[in-house]
């Protein structure tokens, strides 16, 4: 299964992302890019691919003892980039980002013990994907609007491993569907 560890925003904050895209939408050449949908805003922490199911289970308790090890901490959306000239535009973070990266650490760290090929390993950037296109895309003015944007702070209280089912249908625009398969509380005993 192709699967992936994440924090996820909670609803509230979801909703003011939601808000914000709203009006990025009504910017020139928003109908070039693919909008991500709210079941899809996260931010990745490791991404894993392809994963064998006789790995998951040593991955997940992995996974679990990395979020024992990891005290909950305060984040919020804030600003926003892009991947690739335009391929990729994402909104940015703010809090505890060394909490944020020990994490995403952690959880790349508990996929090689567990024996699921992680390739090159690179520096953490986290983002929360908003829209992406095939294309080389100006998104100047979707930076310049998101430059303001700040959510509420929350507290990121529990690790996901994320289930992602890629689109089968064919049609246009069709976005994957994720599910979580676990959660893990931060900072939990046990």
């Amino acid at each position: 299964m192709r699967l992936f560890a994440a924090v996820l925003p909670p609803e509230e904050v979801n909703r003011e992302l939601a808000a914000e895209i709203a009006q990025l939408r009504k910017l020139p050449g928003a109908d070039d890019l693919r909008w991500t949908g709210r079941p899809g805003w996260h931010f990745t922490l490791a991404f894993y691919g392809e994963v064998d199911d006789d790995l998951v289970p040593d991955l997940s308790a992995r996974l679990g003892r990395a979020a024992h090890r990891t005290p909950p901490f305060p984040l919020a959306l804030r600003g926003g980039g892009q991947f690739g000239h335009g391929r990729a535009l994402w909104a940015g973070a703010e809090g505890d980002l060394p909490a944020l990266g020990l994490l995403a650490d952690r959880a790349e760290s508990a996929a090689r013990k567990a024996g699921v090929p992680m390739g090159e390993h690179r520096r953490y950037k986290a983002h929360l994907t908003v829209a992406r296109s095939r294309e080389d895309i100006a998104v100047r003015p979707y930076l310049e609007a998101l430059k303001t944007f700040t959510s509420r702070t929350w507290t990121v209280d529990e690790l996901v491993l994320v289930r992602s089912n890629l689109p089968r249908s064919g049609v246009p625009g069709e976005q994957p569907r994720y599910e979580a398969v676990a959660r893990w509380a931060l900072g939990a005993a046990g």
